[in-house]
């Protein structure tokens, strides 16, 4: 446990969660002038970014999230001098590579213009769609990174939300001839974890592919761990407090404050202040959807993975799932409740372009594909054999595995119902309107409790925003920091 706090009486807040999200709300109010006490229930600091030596000594492995696009282009971050307190971005050659079965790789390149040259009859088209998407794509993200409001910049946002509102199956079918655009646009959709012929699902591939074109999707060196340890550093730099260890079960454990501030999700704010709060709120947090779970590998291997495309050695991403079809229909069993033969997997290779990661001459790979919520189902097998379709061999160089089910996701963050790493599902009725319906989703009937998890606006993802923007709701209502201050 760090630190004991001091004295109760002088903190003008109190987040619980030492997440992305309440670390960034922390450090949003500290530099505003408040004295901020940050409570972790876990023994370190991170939620979805924590690193551990999940299989042999010497591996590190991320026990969430692993590739940062959403990190290294959100405005927010980019704000805080966090390469002062150690976090140094990676950037692979190339953002994502997507193997096909005929051998060759699909690429998402640094640039629009180097990813069309690999697609085929379909260059022009990508021209046409990413290019106007990536010269706004500042505007764009300012927009889509909160809760909804009146854009600054209507005619960037209508040439992104014409095409964003569709389904991915829709847009992707309307703008391209081949199988290689569509499979690539379809695998970037698929991290909405929403059936691919529904909408939004198109706003999540255009938004990753833009980021891989003007963020990259770097990993931080060291593993995820870093980003929350940097944070944290931060907030400590600015007078706040950090405890760990120390799990919250009602606000009367909190200190004396005059804003809570909560990186939680609907299900533990209501068994924590659920009484609290009116009847027809809490009736809009217990009727809260949540989306599906997730079933995570990771392994330590001899050497890298023998891709049968050599390309994809250059990214440390790569989305295996075949065509767009296939992994349409992937996505599709798992929204009906049953699990995909051959699900989509997103894969990471981190050790490629860290060799932090592994003992010398060693790799680590770590992997996740969609499941319906709280599944029990064993998905080893399917997944392994998703990466041995695409890198023959594989399976050989496997010195040890580490699987993690959704329980296994819920019991190490409650956060992750059922092992959704989202925050709850993020369809169109809880896009902006996460968790519950109010001008202000970051505040609740209590005007001094506010939620900042990514079950609020803009929801999950490595970017800290929710804990801005629950911040500067606190900051303006009962902190009483001018305007222009928060």
């Amino acid at each position: 446990m760090d630190v004991a706090p001091r004295d109760p009486a002088k903190y003008d807040a109190v987040v619980v969660g030492a997440g992305p999200n309440g670390l960034a709300a922390a450090i949003v109010l500290a530099r505003a002038g408040c004295e901020v006490l940050v409570v972790e229930a876990a023994e370190s600091v991170g939620g979805g970014t924590r690193s551990a030596a999940l299989t042999l000594p010497g591996f590190v492995h991320d026990v969430c999230s692993a590739i940062h696009p959403l990190g290294a282009g959100s405005p927010l971050f980019q704000t805080f001098p966090l390469d002062r307190f150690g976090l140094e971005w990676i950037q692979p050659p190339v953002p994502l590579a997507h193997p096909l079965d005929d051998g060759t790789a699909v690429l998402l390149e640094r640039t629009v213009e180097a990813t069309a040259a690999g697609l085929g009859p379909d260059a022009s088209a990508y021209r046409r769609l990413m290019a106007p998407l990536v010269a706004d794509a500042d505007r764009i993200l300012r927009f889509i990174l909160g809760p909804f409001r009146i854009p600054r910049h209507p005619l960037a946002l209508a040439r992104f939300g014409l095409k964003a509102l569709r389904s991915v199956v829709g847009l992707a079918s309307e703008q391209f001839e081949g199988e290689r655009a569509r499979a690539l646009l379809a695998g970037l959709a698929a991290h909405s974890m929403l059936p691919l012929e529904r909408s939004p699902s198109a706003a999540v591939g255009l938004v990753l592919a833009m980021l891989g074109h003007t963020a990259g999707w770097p990993l931080p060196r060291g593993g995820s761990q870093r980003i929350a340890d940097t944070l944290a550093a931060y907030v400590r730099s600015l007078g706040g407090e950090i405890v760990t260890g120390r799990p919250v079960r009602a606000l009367d454990e909190l200190p004396p404050c005059r804003a809570v501030l909560l990186d939680l999700t609907p299900r533990q704010v209501l068994a924590i202040a659920g009484q609290r709060f009116p009847a027809g709120y809490r009736r809009w947090l217990e009727r809260y959807r949540y989306g599906p779970g997730v079933y995570k590998m990771d392994w330590a291997l001899a050497g890298p993975i023998p891709w049968r495309a050599p390309e994809c050695q250059r990214a440390a991403t790569v989305h295996l799932g075949g065509t767009l079809d296939e992994i349409a229909a992937a996505e599709r069993a798992v929204t009906a409740g049953r699990h995909p033969e051959r699900p989509f997997v997103i894969l990471a290779q981190p050790s490629l372009f860290d060799p932090s990661r592994a003992p010398a001459g060693r790799h680590t790979a770590w992997a996740y594909c969609h499941v319906p919520n709280s599944s029990r189902v064993d998905m080893t097998e399917r997944i392994e054999a998703q990466v041995e379709r695409f890198a023959p061999g594989f399976r050989d160089l496997i010195l040890a595995r580490s699987v993690s089910r959704p329980a296994d996701l819920e019991q190490y963050n409650l956060n992750y119902v059922g092992g959704d790493i989202n925050g709850g599902l993020q369809d169109l009725r809880q896009l902006f309107t996460r968790p519950a319906p109010r001008l202000n989703p970051y505040t609740t009937p209590d005007p001094r409790l506010y939620i900042c998890s990514a079950s609020t606006p803009p929801g999950g993802g490595v970017h800290g925003m929710c804990g801005y923007w629950a911040a500067r709701a606190a900051l303006r209502r009962v902190l009483r920091v001018p305007r222009r201050r928060a």
